[in-house]
């Protein structure tokens, strides 16, 4: 059985699909003082696997609520396709608490936990309570929704790295980086530095868009460089604010997305990877 947080409905439904397996009808109700309830019948004793992303603090207490609701399913597989908060996995400043580990430990044991391309795979090691765990790479999905061949696959800073190299290795293409220094929460200065971008088809890949302020400035950096078109994929498509309008205002003649959370962007799907794993 697949059960769905409200957050992950269409890709809890198209993994049911490649799995061949039962969707859950999961009932979410919202009481007339702000509190909400879920309810899913008929996982007693059933093999259940859980997909729910957390992009929001609701969706964590309904996470906790879905886990309970299941509490007596014979084996619990848990997928968050995408986890909020996960960017906050150290103490930046004494006193601060640590975002990630608070949350991910106050999730109940299951007997396996799958994560898609985390900002930190650390958390999954050390906070999730669980022998199984794992992080998927979303690579393939944006892989089979890009149409362009043999690109120059950019990644923005050091950190995205492996994806870029990752992406550009399915694509028949190369990859290079650029270097990052953030300003504020939503301001980042990316170094002009010399790229082999000269008449090419380029792709920025990074594993997350928020703001879209590292992408829009990435955007620049290729142009001035010479690029041919610039398109953006990432797998985790938060957009924050007017994310989307500055990115398309930046120039880029594309962005591709997948659906660890549901957008108009979300054409790649990892529903594939998510099945493969299960």
């Amino acid at each position: 059985m697949i059960v769905a947080g409200s957050e992950s409905q269409v890709l809890a439904a198209r993994v049911a699909k490649e799995m061949g397996r039962e969707l859950a009808c999961v009932e979410y109700e919202r009481f007339p003082d702000g509190e909400s309830l879920v309810r899913v019948p008929g996982a007693d004793g059933e093999e259940v696997a859980v997909v729910a992303s957390t992009p929001t603090d609701e969706a964590y207490v309904e996470l906790l609520q879905i886990l309970d609701a299941v509490r007596d399913a014979a084996r619990i597989d848990l997928v968050v396709p995408y986890m909020g908060y996960s960017r906050q996995d150290d103490e930046f400043q004494d006193g601060e608490s640590v975002s990630a580990r608070a949350l991910a430990s106050a999730l109940p044991r299951v007997d396996s936990v799958t994560t898609v391309n985390l900002h930190e795979t650390s958390i999954l090691d050390d906070w999730f309570d669980a022998d199984d765990r794992e992080d998927i790479d979303a690579t393939p999905a944006l892989g089979n929704a890009l149409d362009v061949d043999s690109p120059l696959v950019v990644a923005p800073d050091e950190g995205a790295r492996s994806l870029a190299s990752s992406l550009a290795a399915r694509l028949g293409g190369d990859s290079d980086h650029l270097v990052k220094e953030r300003v504020s929460g939503d301001e980042v200065r990316v170094e002009t530095r010399n790229v082999e971008a000269d008449g090419r088809d380029t792709v920025l890949v990074d594993d997350m868009v928020a703001t879209g302020g590292t992408m829009s400035e990435a955007v620049g950096v290729l142009r001035q460089n010479g690029a041919s078109t610039v398109r953006v994929a990432c797998v985790h498509p938060v957009f924050a604010r007017n994310a989307v309008l500055r990115l398309y205002s930046a120039g880029v003649e594309g962005v591709v997305a997948t659906d660890t959370l549901g957008t108009a962007l979300s054409d790649a799907t990892v529903a594939p990877v998510i099945a493969d794993r299960l």
